[in-house]
Formats: structure tokens, sequence, C-alpha cells
């Protein structure tokens, strides 16, 4: 048997992390994330350390591939939220640059504040107080 422990996955969200931990060891999966405290104290943090990693044992990937694939297609097949005329997402977003599905969507790290919000920040001497989302490539770095 082979005891090797791989990262399976990483999340910049420590709930989905800890969602998609639980999924796996009520299925008899054993894991653990690594860096999740950092993540959760210290969010900005998050980026620096690669945010929080999903580790298992390496004889459980396929299993585990299976298990998630699953679920994913159950919850495709069961979401009628679909607007009448759109199509549904299949899946994650690919990333616009290097084609990874390791895509999440959240504040936006280069261009956080639009030109109007820092305008209005320095004109009232504070922060600015929108920020702009995006979808994020945690493989390249890649924002869109």
């Amino acid at each position: 048997m082979n005891d090797r422990t791989v990262v399976y996955s990483t999340y910049y969200n420590p709930i989905e992390a800890n969602i998609i931990k639980a999924r796996l060891e009520d299925s008899g999966f054993s894991c653990f994330l690594a860096d999740e405290n950092v993540s959760t104290i210290q969010p900005l943090y998050n980026q620096a350390i690669g945010g929080v990693k999903l580790i298992v044992f390496e004889r459980d990937v396929e299993a585990i591939d299976t298990l998630l694939a699953e679920d994913n297609s159950l919850a495709l097949e069961t979401s009628d939220d679909t607007v009448p005329g759109e199509e549904a997402e299949e899946g994650p977003v690919p990333c616009e640059k290097c084609g990874s599905k390791n895509v999440g969507y959240g504040m936006a790290t280069d261009k956080k504040y639009s030109v109007w919000a820092t305008i209005l920040a320095f004109l009232t001497v504070t922060t600015p107080v929108k920020a702009n989302k995006c979808y994020h490539c945690y493989d390249c770095g890649h924002e869109f």
C-alpha cells in the first residue's frame, strides 16, 4: 500500500475547503487541510501561502475524483435556478490564459478599485468602498 500524501486541490475560500473535506470524510476517506488557520485568521496572506490545501492519500485520488465528479453531475442535474433563455454553466469557468479549471470568483487583487471609487476616496480622504470582483486563476495568477 502507498501511504504517500498529496495535495489534491487548493482553495482560497476556507469554507469551501471544509465542505469538500467533510464530504470526503463522510465517504470514508482520510484527509486534512493545511494552512487553514493562517487563511482564516489572516485572509490577506491567503495568496502568499497558496491557499488552503486539501491533503489526501495518493491511493485515494482516483476514487475521490469519481466521487466528486458524481456529486458535481448530480448538482447540475437537480439545479432548476436557470433563467429561461440563458444556458446553465457547465462546471467552473476555465482560465482564459492557461485553460485551468482551478478558478475562483472573488475580490480582484490587480485592479481592485474602479477609477471613480479611487477619486471619491481621495476627495473624501477615506478608503475606497466598492471593490471590483473577478475570476482568478490559482494556477497562473491571471485575473479576468
